[in-house]
Parts: structure tokens; sequence; C-alpha cells
């Protein structure tokens, strides 16, 4: 039976190999029809009209071609201008990780990432209500970004429908090739305002943790639970029974790194034993991560007994190579000073955030980013 496991390795290798080719395919000729378009639009050799012209001259010419619609032709025009826009391309190679940038499906394919050819000056012939032939000169397109190859059409169109400044492009576009995400969790966590939740998130920094620069980067000030069926008000236990039932959803919210362990999580000191509400492995920090749940407001007295669990988790279940845990305390509500006050003289590396049953409003939370961009916020952290 291992020869017959071989031959099916074989050609399911060779099945996801023929779907990147052709996506890569795909994508270069989406980027060079929108280059194509956008530089005469730019040029005034076109007109809005002349694009209607090519929509509807592409489908009596070729009905097998699909997809080329007057609002697809201008979406590949905007692919090709968001992305070849040098403002982007520069926060891009600021931003992203250098294994993001570089590699990507043509050099899987071993292919040459050249503009294709488009065809000469008398080509396409598109007539305009003038019948006069357009079209005559021939563009020259920029090479599509090697990391857009690693996303489907379908996330880029999700990203470019969903986002609006640069940074917010970048952060989704890193994020779901990360994340290896689908396009339906995607358009969640888009919905869901994570890049406006992610800047917000201003208290996630711990100095005693060895994985401290990238704590802030993996946690969130606010989780969204808009999978959760529950009733208001709501008790610990139905809040906990409906986290194990939507785990799948759970993990989404959390970050794909996050690995479940356990529910009611046992450690035992002295002669007693404790349960750890949810417990999980987070394999980019290399740490077991504690989530302690609160159905009301955070209270002070909550912090010690998280303190307690990850004392616990350090001497009798941590592993010599991993790093110390961290604990979250996930709460209904949180008063910002209580934390501050919380916190303050804790060197645990714990953390408290809250949790919402809704969708946040995604305007008041880029107003907020504004309002904090102006008092210099950011440039503080």
């Amino acid at each position: 039976m291992n020869e017959f496991e071989n031959i099916k390795n074989i050609i399911r290798q060779s099945q996801y190999q023929a779907l990147q080719a052709a996506n890569y395919y795909l994508l270069q000729a989406y980027w060079q029809v929108g280059g194509y378009i956008s530089w005469q639009l730019m040029h005034k050799n076109w007109g809005d009209k002349v694009v209607n012209n090519l929509a509807e001259w592409l489908k009596a010419d070729d009905v097998s071609l699909k997809g080329f619609d007057r609002r697809s032709l201008y979406r590949m025009k905007e692919f090709y201008e968001t992305w070849s826009n040098d403002e982007i391309v520069q926060i891009a190679q600021k931003t992203l990780p250098k294994h993001i940038l570089t590699a990507g499906t043509s050099d899987l394919l071993n292919i040459d990432n050249q503009p294709f050819v488009i065809v000469g000056s008398v080509t396409p012939q598109l007539q305009a209500d003038t019948n006069t032939i357009v079209g005559s000169l021939t563009p020259q397109i920029e090479n599509m970004p090697v990391f857009l190859q690693k996303l489907t059409w379908t996330h880029h169109i999700e990203l470019l429908k969903g986002t609006t400044s640069n940074e917010e492009k970048i952060f989704y576009i890193g994020l779901a090739i990360k994340e290896k995400y689908t396009v339906r969790e995607l358009h969640r966590q888009i919905d869901s305002s994570l890049f406006e939740r992610q800047m917000l998130s201003g208290h996630m920094l711990i100095s005693s943790h060895p994985q401290k620069e990238k704590i802030n980067t993996l946690f969130k000030d606010t989780y969204i639970a808009e999978f959760l069926s529950l009733p208001e008000p709501h008790s610990e236990k139905e809040l906990h029974k409906e986290l194990i039932a939507k785990m799948k959803d759970f993990i989404l919210e959390l970050g794909k790194d996050f690995v479940y362990i356990a529910s009611e999580f046992r450690v035992q000191v002295g002669m007693h034993d404790y349960f750890i509400d949810l417990l999980f492995y987070n394999r980019e920090l290399q740490c077991l991560v504690a989530f302690d749940l609160k159905s009301k407001a955070f209270k002070p007295e909550h912090l010690g007994k998280m303190e307690f669990y990850l004392e616990a988790l350090d001497r009798d279940v941590k592993k010599e190579t991993e790093n110390p845990s961290i604990g979250i305390l996930l709460c209904k509500t949180k008063d910002k000073e209580v934390v501050e006050f919380a916190l303050s003289r804790s060197m645990s590396p714990a953390m408290i955030a809250k949790y919402e049953t809704r969708m946040p409003d995604k305007k008041l939370l880029q107003q907020k980013i504004h309002e904090l961009a102006e008092a210099g916020y950011f440039d503080r952290r």
C-alpha cells in the first residue's frame, strides 16, 4: 500500500502545482490588462465608453472569455494601480517579512517574472462612438510584485473592496499569506476590523517576556466573537460552553498559530486541584497561553488568580525549551484605568482583554485611530 500512497502523493502534488501555475498566469493576465487600461485612460487615448466597448467586444468576439465585463475590467485597473504605486511598494518592503516579499509562484515554476507582450500598434481594434481606431500605442507595464502571486484573484478582490489605506492593505495581505486564509476567513477578519483593533491595542507590551516584541502583534485588546449564540446576560459557564462548541471560529479570531490543548486544564498545587478555563499553545511564541473567562467586568482580584495559574504552568507543565506562559483574562467589559492600575506592578506576563459578541463599528474605530494619530499617540509607541 505504500507504493499506492506514493502514487497518490504524486498526483496531489501535480494538481497543487497546476493550480499554482493557473493562478500565476491568471493574475499576470489581470495585471497586464489592468495596466494597459490604466495607461490608455491616463494618457486620454481612451474614455469610459471605450472600456464599455472593450467589455462588449470581448463578450461578442469570444464567448469562452468569462469575467471581463465592465466592472471586472475596472477592478483589474484598480488592482494594477494599487500595487504599482511607489508608496505602497515601499510600505510593503519595510513591513512584510522577507520570505513573503521574495518567494512566489514564479520561483516554484521557474518562470521569469517578465511582463507579457501586448500585441502591436493596431490591436486591440476597439470601435469608439466616433468609429475611430484606438489603442495605437503600446504601454510599458511594471512587473507584478512577487508576493501578490501568493493569493488568488478572489482574495485580491476582497482586499480591494474591504480596505482603504495602504497600511491596511499591507496588513491584511501579509496576514492572509502567513495564516493561509480562505477568502471567507479574510472577509471575516476585514469585517471584524482586525487592522483597527490591532492598531488600538496599546497595553499589550510585556517587559518580562522573552518574546515581548512579538506579543503586541499576536494579541488583541478586544476579541470579536460574533459567532457565539449567547443570551444577555450570560454566565461564564455558558460562555465557556459556546467557545468550546465554536472552537474553529475562536481560533480564527485568536490566530492560526494558536493550538488548542484543553478545556478546564487541571493543575495541582499542594493537595488542591485548580482548573484553567482554556489552555492553548502558541507556535510562534513557543509558549502556553491560558485563558480565564469572565462574563462580567474585570476586577483587580482576577489578576492574582491568573498569576497563580501561570506560576503553576511554568513550574509543572512548561517544557525546558519553551518560553514562560502567558495569561489572558477575557472579560465582558473593563475599565482602562482599573486595568492600568492592576498591571502597573505586575511582573507576570498576563493581559486583560474584552470580548464582544457583535461586529464593531468600523467607522468609529477609524475615527479613533485618526484622533490618536493626530495626537501623536502612535509616534510614542
